[in-house]
């Protein structure tokens, strides 16, 4: 934890997608926040291909307040993208990644802070009750928090967000691993390093729609349970020693009825059923393969995670990776 020179003590990362009905309060709650603890900070905010006027708010943010700086995204590049980016261009001994909706409150930073000068690397931020969400969207979250903590061979905090400070010496660690599929929560738990976590309340977003619908939450849990687990792999292989097993079963069944002169299996229904049967495990394996193989080839492609066509406030155009 040791104080480098010419780095803000603390640096709050804060993606950011349509969002310019919130901008002006989430600044304004940070800075009440974190100048009324006398810190030396920066404020990054990292425009993921808004099509509002959020990029045009960023920029009287950034012109009113240096601390305020812009990453400007050249097209949408995701949630995950923009997390990386962020902590990419912060400077801070400390970055914080908070969302813009203002649903992780600010004023929790500074319990964070606490269990970081007590000589802790990351620092989570752990759900206690979350505001203004339904039931099903509650029951969906628990239900993934817990089947990854299963499925996986990292132990990756339930109920827990982006929300978190991590370390400088984290941070660093994060800028070397630039897979294309990230699961931000679950990279930040597997480079290790002194964790631990600190409870909330989530409020209710503070304006504006959320920016994760279904389809979205469908694709970020399965990028989080295929970068952690090879369960689904395993799960192929076992549909197809089930599948094997019974076919042996029903070939022994078969045989015997049709010795004993029973007619039981004659026609085609049996055979249908049991084709059937077959294509659909066959599919769901192939479909499993494929989901992986699709990751390979993100990877070999080569390309970068994200383009900036704007960074405003920092002393180069890209940060040195």
């Amino acid at each position: 934890m040791t104080t480098l020179p010419h780095r803000p003590t603390l640096s709050v990362v804060a993606p950011v997608y349509n969002e310019e009905a919130i901008l002006h309060e989430l600044y304004r709650r940070l800075t009440a926040v974190l100048d009324g603890a006398g810190l030396d900070w920066e404020l990054v905010l990292v425009n993921d291909g808004s099509r509002d006027r959020s990029p045009q708010i960023m920029r009287e943010l950034h012109a009113a307040d240096p601390r305020v700086k812009v990453v400007d995204f050249a097209r949408n590049f995701g949630h995950q993208v923009a997390i990386t980016a962020g902590a990419d261009y912060a400077q801070g001994d400390a970055v914080v990644i908070i969302d813009a909706d203002l649903q992780d409150p600010p004023e929790v930073i500074l319990d964070l802070l606490a269990k970081w000068r007590e000589g802790y690397e990351v620092v989570y931020a752990v759900r206690a009750e979350r505001k203004g969400e339904t039931w099903f969207k509650e029951f969906t979250a628990k239900a993934f928090y817990r089947i990854i903590y299963k499925i996986t061979d990292i132990d990756i905090p339930m109920d827990t967000g982006d929300f978190r400070l991590m370390d400088r010496k984290v941070v660093e660690a994060l800028r070397t691993m630039r897979e294309k599929h990230r699961f931000m929560r679950g990279m930040s738990v597997w480079v290790g390093f002194k964790q631990v976590g600190v409870q909330y309340v989530r409020a209710e977003r503070y304006a504006g729609e959320t920016k994760y619908p279904l389809k979205k939450m469908l694709r970020f849990a399965l990028d989080g349970i295929t970068s952690f687990s090879y369960f689904p792999l395993q799960v192929a292989t076992y549909f197809g020693f089930i599948a094997a097993a019974l076919a042996v079963l029903g070939i022994i069944v078969t045989v015997i009825l049709r010795l004993s002169g029973s007619h039981a299996f004659y026609g085609q229904a049996s055979t249908l059923v049991a084709v059937l049967f077959l294509g659909g495990v066959q599919l769901i394996s192939l479909g499993i393969i494929g989901e992986y193989l699709g990751r390979i080839y993100d990877e070999v492609k080569g390309r970068p995670l994200y383009i900036v066509r704007e960074a405003l406030g920092f002393e180069g155009d890209e940060p040195a990776l």
